[in-house]
């Protein structure tokens, strides 16, 4: 399942302008690092140090994603967690088109 997620951040990350940043997500333990300060975005599962983390599960993920679940409500719900700069988090509509 998370390739399926790895993949999607991909064909996202390689349509969108670099996010400026290095963001971690850790749906379900597993972490998708997506550092977008070069030419280009980059996604991989390296579980490196990243300016925002993103916690949540991959349920919620696909429910923000498909657009059945608000993403303010899911952050005030406490279905998903950010550390760190939640500006840099507000570029990710661009990544999960």
């Amino acid at each position: 399942m998370i390739e399926k997620v790895v993949e999607k951040f991909k064909e996202q990350g390689d349509k969108a302008a670099p996010i400026g940043g290095t963001i971690k997500f850790i749906l379900d333990d597993n972490p998708v690092y997506i550092d977008g300060t070069g030419e280009e975005n980059v996604v991989s599962q390296d579980d490196k140090e990243a300016d925002t983390v993103i916690i949540t599960s991959i349920e919620t993920l696909g429910k923000l994603t498909s657009g059945q679940l608000n993403p303010m409500m899911a952050i005030m719900g406490g279905k998903v967690k950010i550390k760190g700069d939640k500006g840099l988090a507000m570029k990710l509509q661009s990544l999960l088109g």
